[in-house]
């Protein structure tokens, strides 16, 4: 299991951090989203591939940094 420490400055709100979740558990339903609107930080606990997460959170309209 990995832990991603990402960036998504475009999240704003609660509906912001469900959407993004729901990507996160898309390609991982075991995995731990943790976000923080107001820094902007997103920590992930999963057993999926780091590029898969990034890929499903920016598919979801979040692009990661």
């Amino acid at each position: 299991m990995s832990n991603l420490q990402l960036t998504v400055p475009t999240m704003a709100c609660s509906a912001c951090v469900e959407t993004i979740t729901k990507a996160v558990k898309s390609v991982d339903p075991a995995a731990t989203v943790e976000a923080d609107t107001k820094t902007k930080a997103v920590s992930v606990e999963t057993q999926a591939a780091d590029q898969s997460v990034k890929e499903a959170i920016a598919a979801a309209g979040y692009p990661v940094q």
